[in-house]
């Protein structure tokens, strides 16, 4: 075999083998390629499944349970580490209990520019102020405490004989800024929630109240366009009835009817604000007229 010939097919060996080696390993170089790919991508996905889940209050919900743990802790103790532990030192535990349920729901507006202004400053512990529910102007509702824990919505408050409200009521915000009109789709969710909290805990419906009931001299929510009305009319709150033909006594005591029906009346003016707020949509006066008297009288009637 001539030399050249020889050299050629050396060459074609070679080339052979170089490309059978390389096309050889080509699907498992694809292979591999297409294995990182998808695991990069499945990492991808795993992060931003992640971050959802764990979203911008999950530092504030770790700590929620982190306080709702201490609580139980100190609630299982037996005996208990209360304050008549020193003179009542015989424990016998009682087989018949259970945990004491709001009697109240007071309902707020937040007088805040958005729901997610209001979400964070419920999750501040510097602001320390709190509500149970907080619904959005879409009627999206956030539940942010167990209804069996005390809120710190309420403040400086006193309705009837109740002056630590905030233990036996419930607290429910409403974005709104404080003048705007309630959305339809708040006011849906609201009366859904309401109906939920009747049921579970057999709330009167006198008992639902809003925060200027309770602090005529601080508050004024929710504001003048609250549907008051209609959730009487849904049996959540107490509503006048028609005045035509009443005849209002001579002996009538406006303070003493306001006060019987869970007033503080010690700030006449402020109260009477309040109830012309809530139950005229009026701002401003602090005196009733003799309309505004006959409304009172047959709201009165309703809580002898």
């Amino acid at each position: 075999m001539p030399l050249g010939h020889k050299n050629q097919t050396s060459k074609a060996a070679t080339f052979s083998v170089d490309h059978i080696l390389f096309f050889g390993t080509l699907p498992l170089q694809q292979n591999r390629m297409k294995y990182l790919t998808n695991t990069l991508a499945a990492l991808v996905l795993m992060a931003l499944f992640y971050n959802c889940n764990r979203g911008p209050y999950a530092a504030t919900n770790k700590q929620y349970k982190k306080q709702a743990k201490s609580y139980a802790k100190v609630i299982s103790q037996a005996p208990p580490p209360d304050s008549l532990s020193a003179i009542a030192s015989n424990w016998v535990g009682t087989t018949n209990f259970n945990l004491r349920k709001p009697n109240f729901v007071v309902i707020h507006h937040t007088a805040q520019n958005s729901c997610d202004q209001t979400l964070k400053t419920f999750t501040l512990p510097r602001t320390q102020v709190s509500a149970h529910y907080v619904i959005c102007k879409d009627g999206t509702v956030h539940h942010m405490l167990n209804d069996y824990l005390r809120a710190w919505h309420g403040g400086v408050a006193k309705w009837g004989n109740v002056t630590d409200v905030n233990s036996s009521s419930i607290g429910i915000e409403i974005d709104n800024n404080g003048f705007d009109f309630f959305s339809p789709a708040q006011i849906t969710s609201l009366l859904q929630l309401l109906q939920n909290l009747k049921k579970a805990y057999g709330i009167p419906a006198a008992n639902f109240i809003g925060h200027a009931d309770i602090a005529p001299t601080r508050k004024n929510d929710p504001n003048v366009h609250f549907p008051w009305k209609q959730l009487a009319d849904s049996g959540y709150g107490i509503w006048w009835s028609d005045t035509t033909g009443v005849t209002v006594p001579q002996s009538f005591n406006v303070k003493q009817a306001l006060r019987i029906i869970g007033y503080d009346t010690r700030d006449s003016v402020a109260v009477i604000q309040t109830f012309k707020r809530k139950y005229l949509q009026q701002e401003g006066s602090g005196t009733l007229t003799e309309s505004d008297k006959k409304i009172l009288y047959t709201l009165y009637r309703k809580y002898e």
